[in-house]
């Protein structure tokens, strides 16, 4: 397992003082960047090669938010490939060994200049050491959407919201889709399901659709293809 370890700061905490979803996605993404860069299979590694890898689906679980200024440790490890395809586990640690969060994610290699998938490099899967995978309640990746889903107001997709491959980053869809729960709603489980790229100007139309316990938001574009699908959970 590749380790990283942080302290929770007052610019990813909410109201409440605890370390909000979104920053739990940036910690688990930034591991996972870490352990590449570490290993000489950086983002300019990658570029060079004219591959990328785009996130599929998350599933996350959080048993506990951490407070500000809780030092926290975060692992990550890869536990399959299959052809153009990436699983890798995610966990977050207190400082007193408590399991604050774990997720799975899958992950598809790209030709950045076709967009296609692509097999994953022999050199690359080389560099990292599978293990087992985490011992968890593995959801679908694929999130259904339930009839009845209410249209909100569109809004546009702004600079702010891309990444390094100019387009909108994982964890800015998780807290777009954030912006519709309920107030005093706390997360247990959220799952993303991200089907195709938004980009700087795209307008995005979410749906959403309220469960007991259950909060699903569709991210579409204008003709109703959903950028992505996310699922909330709330603690029982």
């Amino acid at each position: 397992m590749y380790k990283w370890d942080g302290r929770v700061r007052f610019s990813e905490v909410g109201e409440d003082k605890r370390l909000t979803l979104d920053s739990i996605v940036n910690y688990f993404q930034d591991c996972s960047t870490f352990q590449s860069e570490d290993l000489g299979n950086g983002m300019e590694a990658v570029e060079a090669l004219h591959r990328v890898w785009v996130l599929s689906s998350w599933q996350i679980v959080v048993n506990e938010y951490p407070k500000i200024g809780e030092k926290i440790t975060t692992g990550t490890w890869p536990y399959d490939y299959n052809r153009f395809l990436g699983s890798r586990n995610f966990i977050m640690y207190g400082e007193d060994g408590r399991v604050l969060a774990y997720a799975n994610s899958l992950w598809t290699y790209l030709n950045s200049e076709t967009g296609r998938p692509v097999r994953v490099d022999d050199e690359v899967i080389k560099l990292y050491t599978l293990e087992p995978k985490y011992d968890m309640e593995y959801a679908d990746r694929k999130i259904a959407l339930p009839e009845g889903m209410v249209s909100e107001p569109a809004f546009s997709v702004e600079i702010h919201h891309l990444d390094t491959n100019h387009h909108v980053n994982n964890g800015q869809y998780v807290k777009m889709a954030g912006l519709y729960l309920p107030k005093d709603f706390e997360i247990a489980q959220m799952r993303a399901e991200y089907k195709k790229s938004a980009l700087l100007g795209d307008k995005i139309c979410p749906q959403v659709h309220y469960e007991d316990k259950k909060v699903i938001v569709s991210l579409n574009d204008e003709a109703d293809n959903a950028f992505t699908v996310v699922e909330f959970l709330a603690r029982k």
